[in-house]
């Protein structure tokens, strides 16, 4: 039996059980066949795969820098934001490290101890209750084990099925469907951009440089027109200039957006979220990254210090990051009200000026 099983592997899970596994005995599960090893593949994660800088503070914090292997060019200094709708363009010195997130994800699971137990490319199904632990079920490839572990972390990501399963009373966030596409562009973009435009999506749409490429990307609420307004945002793409050509591949995932305290949740009875799993994502920009790592520092804090009344102490030291979330929720009224976003833009507040020859 293990103190502690992780469904899930990113960074959220990877960052926990690597901060955990001096203490207890630890399993750590992910539907994806990962390995250690960052230069072997894995499947690709529908991110754009920018590291924003509250992401990078949390790095600096837990003392790691990032491989050269994982960075992409072109490095970026500026964004770019658009409302389609009213043509208005403002830019803004922002600094994001343009990575593989594919890599990133392998480099944060490679410095895992390796006394803590891997299931890679084995899917969480179930748990059950037995006297002081939890019976987990697991499944790959037509092939069911179960695993027992006295407490059982929910690090699982959007869809956490953790969540679904312990939580299925409670409020979830509202879910998008992220939509990307990779597509061959001999345009050199230094810029990230972030599209507005409320006949595609009330959120928000983006590009993003990779090296010869371009992704596109879209969250998009769930419906049978998700298809077509992608499609719709690609052709107003090009009317406000931007050029691409072939499609070389396509990725889709949920995202959440909360919006109320409600629908942030660190668990119940002996069961933990952690991640986008419990919540934790900035409803202004869909930055997820900090709040992983941040979580999981969080729980690993509570849990080396002692298991006694581990979930009402994890739900105390989070509340810094609940309240965070709550501001960022008052930050996107200003971003995503067209009329309060044209304000914004008109008055050039914080913006840049780009001189380019």
């Amino acid at each position: 039996m293990y103190d502690i099983a992780i469904i899930g592997a990113g960074p959220a899970g990877s960052t926990l059980a690597r901060l955990l596994a001096g203490h207890y005995s630890v399993l750590l599960v992910d539907k994806r066949p990962l390995e250690r090893d960052p230069d072997k593949c894995s499947p690709a994660k529908c991110c754009g795969g920018l590291l924003a800088p509250d992401a990078q503070a949390m790095l600096s914090k837990m003392g790691l820098g990032l491989p050269k292997s994982i960075l992409v060019g072109p490095q970026l200094f500026v964004v770019r934001a658009i409302d389609i709708r009213t043509r208005l363009e403002r830019y803004y010195q922002r600094y994001y490290i343009n990575m593989d997130r594919g890599k990133f994800d392998r480099w944060l699971l490679s410095m895992v101890a390796p006394n803590v137990e891997l299931r890679l490319g084995w899917r969480f199904k179930s748990y059950r209750r037995h006297k002081d632990r939890f019976v987990i079920g697991l499944i790959k490839d037509g092939r069911i084990r179960e695993e027992h572990a006295r407490i059982l972390i929910g690090a699982d990501g959007a869809s956490s099925r953790v969540r679904k399963l312990a939580l299925s009373d409670r409020i979830s966030p509202k879910a998008y469907i992220a939509i990307q596409q990779w597509v061959e562009t001999e345009q050199q973009l230094p810029y990230f951009s972030t599209l507005f435009d409320h006949e595609i999506t009330d959120y928000y749409c983006w590009t993003i440089p990779k090296q010869e490429h371009l992704i596109i990307g879209a969250a998009l609420e769930p419906g049978p027109e998700v298809t077509e307004k992608f499609e719709l945002l690609k052709k107003k793409l090009k009317v406000c200039g931007f050029s691409f050509g072939k499609i070389v591949r396509k990725e889709s995932a949920f995202i959440l957006r909360p919006v109320s305290p409600r629908q942030i949740s660190t668990g119940t009875n002996g069961i933990v979220l952690i991640g986008e799993a419990g919540g934790f994502i900035s409803p202004s920009s869909a930055e997820g990254l900090s709040y992983a790592f941040k979580s999981a520092i969080a729980l690993a804090d509570v849990l080396n210090e002692s298991l006694n009344d581990f979930e009402r102490r994890y739900r105390r030291d989070t509340r810094i990051l609940r309240a965070n979330l709550l501001v960022k929720n008052l930050k996107s009224q200003f971003i995503y009200n067209p009329w309060l976003r044209n304000i914004v833009m008109k008055t050039g507040l914080q913006c840049i000026r780009i001189h380019e020859s």
